[in-house]
């Protein structure tokens, strides 16, 4: 059986805890949300239980842009998982965030030669059921002022 021929298989859903749960809440109304310290105002991600900067635990979230750039990028042709067989080859990437923090998803509607550094993308949202939304980037064609940097459109 080839990759084609394979039963089209559900794709997997990401557990909520307790740390990650503001996260998935943002998902559900389209909403970036990552951890924020509200001791020193630091902006993180992947969730955790305390600031990686001062180590407070008083913590919240805090929605964000989810607009950034693209820092590096690969096409996945390895398959590593069934629920994903028609996706192969798909678009990794690491975004660097507005707001500081870095995130690696998956860049959709582009061309393989259109794809560069410093691309500007947005997130957007794959729906997998009623209680998530996976973030996804796409191309951010938003005009900006020439050489404005982030936060000073």
């Amino acid at each position: 059986m080839t990759v084609a021929e394979a039963p089209t298989r559900p794709k997997p859903i990401p557990p909520i805890f307790k740390v990650n749960q503001g996260f998935w809440e943002g998902s559900k109304v389209g909403e970036l949300r990552l951890d924020h310290c509200i001791d020193c105002e630091h902006i993180w991600f992947p969730p955790s239980s305390s600031c990686p900067n001062c180590l407070s635990t008083n913590i919240d979230w805090k929605a964000v842009s989810g607009r950034g750039k693209v820092w590096s990028w690969i096409w996945m042709h390895q398959r590593y998982g069934w629920a994903f067989d028609s996706e192969v080859p798909y678009l990794l990437v690491q975004v660097n965030l507005e707001e500081g923090p870095s995130f690696v998803s998956t860049l959709v509607g582009v061309q393989k030669a259109d794809i560069r550094f410093d691309m500007p993308v947005k997130v957007t949202w794959q729906e997998r059921n009623e209680n998530q939304s996976v973030p996804v980037f796409t191309p951010d064609d938003t005009e900006r002022p020439s050489g404005a940097p982030f936060g000073e459109e």
